[in-house]
């Protein structure tokens, strides 16, 4: 224990450079979506490897045909670890919002402490350098590092990682390793860290109903004419039950039951539904009857419509029957849900539906499998320990209601699970104006991974 304290020390004393490396890194406008910062986003990607050099790393930036990786390897011995970060951030649209220049970071004081306040702050710039700090603490300490480390950062996940599935089937044999760490997620609260260890998957299907050659005057041609919107609308309003279940024969195959233990922990949760939806303006929930809204989040799938378009909708009133309606369907999915069988299900329920005079057209919005981690893996409950030991609040598994593409890309290519461990919190405004990173986010989030690469590198 006493080394970790000396690390832990290492990091305290070292608090105001690492702050300083961040800022840093957050004053390169790294935007991946605009092609006007390329050159920024490869001076981000040299910048990483500059600082991941000087720590002993063997660091390179590897071109692709979008913007460049970043791998580096480190350390001698121990467990094989990848961790996985993304130097990209979103663009910053409005300026007019941000309370300052948003690539010029500023520690600003708040009701709830000191905040990091840039662009990139939280998502994801100030998380992976949490990782890249503890290993410089450590590396301090003991002249190497306590695990067999390689780091991959991305440059492109805030443009959909153009380049990730080639980069990953090409580097398959370098990469593969026996776990892998992510920071890309968030806190249950700010003193109860989490490990996510469960994500829904998604389908996503646009579906277009067609009837006749042109709009029609609804008093000319309205009964004896097809409508599509009351068609789209008639098949949209099967898909569920009064019950809110989902009416697609075999959507629920290979969704599971929480396991009592994973349950029993969320319990520990609090939260709270009704203050959950009245956040938001909300009061009632409209999902499963019977089921917990948390589970319903993250381990229930859904199938919800997202958009709906056909007709006139502009000012005033057009009496027409449209020619063409159109709606956009996803579903999220959890455990070990086939999102291609899903997809044929809900085609199969249109064209069983669809009437004479009535033709479908359907558009693949993408789709991909829940992912699960293997909890029963000791390392993870060791990184519940750990983190414990660092926050005042008992870390928990958590799942996500979202998708994090990364996870299930290493699952599928590389073959190994991932640990998802973040420091964010919900109001930390990723992709809005004024984003932000708590100071105790980022410092705690250095010393709890320091505290995670302790206890994973003990047998």
């Amino acid at each position: 224990m006493g080394d970790l304290d000396t690390v832990l020390s290492t990091v305290d004393q070292g608090l105001d450079a690492s702050l300083e490396r961040l800022f840093g890194l957050l004053r390169i406008p790294s935007i991946s979506t605009d092609p006007a910062y390329a050159g920024d986003c490869r001076s981000a990607a040299d910048w990483l490897v500059g600082e991941l050099d000087a720590l002993g790393f063997q660091a390179e930036r590897r071109d692709t045909p979008g913007h460049p990786m970043v791998v580096a390897h480190g350390g001698e011995a121990g467990p094989e670890l990848l961790f996985y970060g993304h130097y990209d951030v979103q663009p910053v649209d409005p300026l007019d919002l941000w309370d300052q220049p948003p690539f010029e970071p500023v520690l600003e004081d708040r009701p709830e402490g000191r905040v990091i306040r840039a662009r990139g702050a939280s998502d994801d710039k100030g998380q992976l350098m949490t990782f890249v700090e503890a290993c410089r603490a450590w590396r301090e300490v003991h002249g190497t590092l306590p695990a067999r480390i390689t780091i991959l950062f991305e440059g492109e996940e805030e443009s959909g990682s153009p380049s990730l599935v080639p980069f990953l089937e090409a580097n398959k044999t370098e990469l593969t390793k026996s776990l892998a760490l992510v920071c890309d997620t968030g806190m249950w609260n700010r003193e109860t860290p989490s490990i996510c260890t469960m994500l829904r998957g998604l389908m996503g299907e646009e579906i277009v109903i067609r009837g006749a050659s042109r709009d029609l005057h609804s008093g000319g041609y309205g009964g004896p004419a097809a409508n599509p919107i009351r068609v789209l609308a008639k098949i949209l309003a099967s898909l569920h039950d009064d019950q809110g279940r989902v009416t697609l024969p075999g959507f629920y195959d290979g969704v599971r039951d929480v396991p009592e233990a994973l349950a029993a922990q969320w319990e520990t949760l609090g939260f709270d539904p009704a203050a959950f939806l009245g956040g938001v303006g909300l009061s009632h929930p409209a999902g499963e009857a019977g089921i917990p809204a948390l589970h319903q989040i993250w381990a229930r799938p859904t199938c919800e419509f997202n958009g709906i378009a056909g007709g006139y909708a502009g000012d005033g009133f057009k009496t027409v029957l449209p020619a063409e309606a159109r709606a956009k369907v996803s579903c999220r999915l959890v455990w070990d849900q086939d999102p291609h069988a899903i997809r044929a299900a809900l085609r199969e329920r249109v064209r069983e539906m669809l009437p004479p005079d009535c033709e479908v057209e359907f558009h693949e919005h993408g789709s991909g499998p829940a992912t699960v981690m293997t909890t029963d893996d000791p390392a993870f409950e060791k990184a519940r320990a750990a983190l414990g030991d660092e926050w005042p609040g008992e870390a928990v598994f958590t799942g996500g209601g979202g998708s994090i593409p990364i996870c299930g890309l290493f699952k599928e290519i590389l073959g190994m699970d991932s640990m998802l461990v973040g420091f964010a919190h919900e109001d930390d405004r990723i992709h809005s104006p004024n984003e932000k990173y708590d100071l105790t986010s980022f410092h705690k989030g250095i010393r709890s991974w320091v505290r995670i690469l302790d206890a994973l590198s003990r047998g």
